[in-house]
């Protein structure tokens, strides 16, 4: 069956905050955020999925001002609010991003065991290296990390949190009375783990999350990140903007987990899509060119700068896209292709970052449900994904259009469930629960 993961988020696209249907949430309107999960679950989505960023961006021109043009300056604390979420939900997973960059192992483990606890088995983490200065400089860094170090921390943080996960054993917990046992100390497990970036005694002072592992989300397209997504994640929310580049990817990353000695369908890849969904094919193609109409060049430049962590504002913004892609610090694999698509169509400056801010690169179907859903059926049945991420343009508080017209259309068509089976995240993804490296 195909996965399908709800963003949620006040809308992905850059100019969607300003559309008049649009909700706001500054990052912390609660009621909507339950009301959005709460849909998602009636619609019986595998995952809510809560991004992060660490800063407020401040790249473009060295300041603070083109930032407030766009929505990227009020984040909801992910693993907060997810287990918040968990109280008012029952079946929907729970995923939420966690910097390895910015994050201490042992902390990180407890919280995300707890909601794995509270949830019922229903908790995920994504796990990102972070983007920009801004973020390094919140946590005591003049400068972010650069692209190797942070991803060899990464697979470092990877490790450390399921051997925590592991080290507090699932039957540690005897509570005899009579013979005054409350635990087996046999069942507790010390790491000793000294590391290039972390040193951790262990064991963790929680026991095991009852899928064993909360499920492991990787996102990016850079080499560094296939690679330890090989090794070590178990579903991908990944940019591809066409079939045919997501079809390559997919077959690749398969490969790549085999030469690692893990089964291929133990990794969901899902990439991000943007729907656009009307009445008709006009209708909806009118709702595209007003959400357009709403992106300001100055919001897309600011917006692109702090991904990449380079200031254009240097540039003229209609001038040619500047070929930076070997000076890319922040998202490398996704911004060199898109200099480089840029670059090869002519476009300006200008043009290239409201083209971006329009879906950030993810393929964005524009039309009627029916051709929606029959687009998303060719990718999964032509193996380019195993399902998707649905990042909405904007928050309706009323209605929405993918949950309440595409996913009835792809339910009709056998591809995609009408109600949840009992059982945790990891079951409802095919996932298998892993052993404990420490039990005998």
């Amino acid at each position: 069956m195909m996965n399908l993961a709800l963003y949620l988020d006040s809308g992905i696209h850059q100019g969607g905050w300003r559309h008049p249907d649009a909700a706001a949430t500054g990052g912390s309107n609660w009621p909507l955020y339950r009301r959005i999960a709460q849909r998602a679950e009636a619609a019986k989505l595998d995952l809510i999925f809560v991004a992060d960023k660490l800063a407020i961006d401040d790249v473009y021109g060295g300041h603070l001002a083109q930032t407030a043009q766009h929505r990227q300056v009020g984040w909801s604390e992910p693993l907060t609010l997810l287990a918040a979420l968990a109280a008012v939900t029952d079946d929907i997973g729970l995923g939420g991003t966690v910097s390895s960059s910015y994050s201490v192992p042992y902390t990180t483990a407890r919280q995300l065991a707890n909601i794995d606890h509270i949830s019922g088995g229903r908790a995920a983490w994504n796990v990102v290296t972070s983007l920009s200065h801004a973020e390094a400089r919140n946590f005591g860094r003049s400068e972010h990390f650069s692209h190797a170090a942070r991803y060899r921390r990464a697979a470092e943080f990877i490790e450390v949190m399921k051997a925590l996960w592991d080290s507090f054993e699932e039957d540690a917990l005897i509570m005899d009375k009579a013979q005054a046992r409350f635990a087996d100390p046999a069942r507790f497990h010390r790491l000793d783990h000294q590391g290039e970036s972390f040193d951790v005694q262990g064991p963790l002072n929680l026991p095991r999350p009852p899928q064993g592992h909360p499920v492991v989300i990787q996102a990016g397209v850079s080499d560094a990140f296939i690679d330890l997504a090989a090794q070590q994640a178990e579903m991908l929310f990944v940019v591809q903007p066409t079939r045919e580049r997501a079809q390559q990817f997919y077959h690749n990353l398969k490969q790549r987990a085999l030469q690692y000695q893990r089964q291929p369908d133990q990794l969901r890849v899902l990439p991000g899509m943007v729907p656009i969904v009307g009445n008709t094919q006009r209708d909806a193609e009118e709702r595209a060119e007003y959400l357009k109409s709403l992106i300001t060049v100055e919001s897309g430049l600011s917006f692109v700068s702090a991904s990449m962590n380079i200031d254009l504002s240097q540039y003229p913004i209609d001038g040619p896209v500047p070929d930076l892609r070997e000076q890319i610090t922040g998202s490398k694999g996704r911004f060199q292709y898109v200099i480089a698509s840029a670059i090869e169509q002519n476009l300006t400056l200008g043009e290239m970052a409201k083209r971006y801010a329009e879906s950030l690169s993810f393929p964005a179907p524009t039309g009627t449900a029916d051709t929606i859903a029959k687009q998303m059926i060719e990718w999964y049945q032509h193996q380019a994904c195993d399902g998707f991420v649905i990042l909405p343009t904007y928050i309706d508080e009323r209605e929405d259009r993918f949950l309440e017209q595409v996913v009835p259309r792809l339910q009709h068509a056998g591809v995609f469930r009408s109600e949840y089976q009992p059982g945790t995240l990891r079951d409802r993804l095919g996932l298998v629960k892993p052993a404990n490296r420490f039990h005998t």
